[in-house]
Protein backbone atom coordinates (compact mmCIF):
# COMPACT_ATOMS: atom_id res chain seq x y z
CA UNK A 1 0.00 0.00 0.00
CA UNK A 2 1.02 3.20 -1.09
CA UNK A 3 1.74 5.74 2.16
CA UNK A 4 2.67 9.21 2.91
CA UNK A 5 5.37 9.06 5.66
CA UNK A 6 5.98 10.84 8.71
CA UNK A 7 8.30 11.63 11.17
CA UNK A 8 6.85 11.88 14.99
CA UNK A 9 8.27 13.78 17.45
CA UNK A 10 6.69 14.08 20.95
CA UNK A 11 8.48 15.94 23.84
CA UNK A 12 7.91 15.88 27.58
CA UNK A 13 7.89 19.34 28.65
CA UNK A 14 6.38 19.24 31.83
CA UNK A 15 4.84 17.10 34.55
CA UNK A 16 1.48 17.27 36.29
CA UNK A 17 2.78 19.45 39.18
CA UNK A 18 4.23 22.27 36.07
CA UNK A 19 7.94 20.94 36.65
CA UNK A 20 10.03 21.56 33.43
CA UNK A 21 11.01 17.92 32.21
CA UNK A 22 14.07 16.99 30.63
CA UNK A 23 14.04 13.77 28.50
CA UNK A 24 14.80 12.77 25.46
CA UNK A 25 12.19 12.99 22.86
CA UNK A 26 10.39 10.44 21.47
CA UNK A 27 10.75 10.28 17.48
CA UNK A 28 10.28 7.52 15.06
CA UNK A 29 9.18 7.46 11.50
CA UNK A 30 5.90 5.55 10.43
CA UNK A 31 3.87 5.57 7.56
CA UNK A 32 -0.15 6.08 6.52
CA UNK A 33 -2.56 5.81 3.93
CA UNK A 34 -4.17 9.10 4.66
CA UNK A 35 -2.81 12.55 4.52
CA UNK A 36 -2.84 13.46 8.33
CA UNK A 37 -2.26 17.36 7.94
CA UNK A 38 -5.58 17.31 5.88
CA UNK A 39 -7.36 15.20 8.28
CA UNK A 40 -6.08 17.67 11.17
CA UNK A 41 -7.59 20.81 9.35
CA UNK A 42 -10.69 19.09 8.51
CA UNK A 43 -10.86 17.83 12.78
CA UNK A 44 -10.25 21.64 13.36
CA UNK A 45 -12.77 22.99 10.65
CA UNK A 46 -15.69 20.79 12.25
CA UNK A 47 -15.74 22.83 15.52
CA UNK A 48 -15.71 19.59 17.65
CA UNK A 49 -12.93 20.76 19.79
CA UNK A 50 -10.58 23.74 20.53
CA UNK A 51 -7.89 23.31 18.18
CA UNK A 52 -4.65 21.76 19.68
CA UNK A 53 -7.13 19.13 21.18
CA UNK A 54 -8.84 18.76 17.64
CA UNK A 55 -4.96 18.18 16.40
CA UNK A 56 -3.89 15.75 19.50
CA UNK A 57 -7.41 14.02 18.47
CA UNK A 58 -6.60 13.39 14.71
CA UNK A 59 -3.04 12.72 14.99
CA UNK A 60 -3.69 10.14 17.62
CA UNK A 61 -6.67 8.96 15.87
CA UNK A 62 -4.60 8.22 12.49
CA UNK A 63 -1.38 6.50 14.11
CA UNK A 64 -3.70 4.23 15.84
CA UNK A 65 -6.25 3.39 13.02
CA UNK A 66 -3.15 2.63 10.44
CA UNK A 67 -2.13 0.07 12.88
CA UNK A 68 -5.32 -1.22 13.25
CA UNK A 69 -5.34 -1.22 9.61
CA UNK A 70 -1.88 -3.16 8.90
CA UNK A 71 -2.51 -6.23 11.64
CA UNK A 72 -6.94 -6.33 11.06
CA UNK A 73 -5.98 -9.89 11.94
CA UNK A 74 -4.29 -9.40 14.95
CA UNK A 75 -6.10 -11.05 17.95
CA UNK A 76 -5.81 -8.08 19.97
CA UNK A 77 -7.94 -6.07 17.71
CA UNK A 78 -10.90 -9.06 16.96
CA UNK A 79 -13.39 -7.55 19.61
CA UNK A 80 -12.49 -4.17 19.06
CA UNK A 81 -13.06 -3.93 15.06
CA UNK A 82 -16.66 -3.78 14.94
CA UNK A 83 -17.23 -1.04 17.42
CA UNK A 84 -14.27 0.99 16.17
CA UNK A 85 -15.81 0.45 11.79
CA UNK A 86 -19.18 1.96 13.89
CA UNK A 87 -16.90 5.15 15.32
CA UNK A 88 -15.21 5.78 11.98
CA UNK A 89 -18.71 5.72 10.07
CA UNK A 90 -20.36 8.30 13.11
CA UNK A 91 -17.28 10.56 12.50
CA UNK A 92 -17.21 10.77 9.30
CA UNK A 93 -21.07 11.98 9.42
CA UNK A 94 -19.59 15.34 10.82
CA UNK A 95 -19.65 16.91 13.98
CA UNK A 96 -23.06 16.20 16.55
CA UNK A 97 -25.37 18.69 16.86
CA UNK A 98 -26.60 19.27 20.78
CA UNK A 99 -29.90 17.28 21.01
CA UNK A 100 -28.99 15.05 18.64
CA UNK A 101 -29.69 11.67 20.91
CA UNK A 102 -26.34 10.20 19.07
CA UNK A 103 -24.29 13.44 20.32
CA UNK A 104 -25.99 12.96 24.05
CA UNK A 105 -24.75 9.72 26.05
CA UNK A 106 -27.74 10.49 28.24
CA UNK A 107 -30.39 9.82 25.69
CA UNK A 108 -31.66 6.40 26.04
Amino acid sequence: MKQHRYRITVEHVQDPGGNPVTRAPLVFDTGNHDDIFAIVERMRGRGDFDPDTATSFAVGLKLFSEVLLENRDHPLFAEFQPHFKQFMKQLKKGPAQLGDPAADPETP
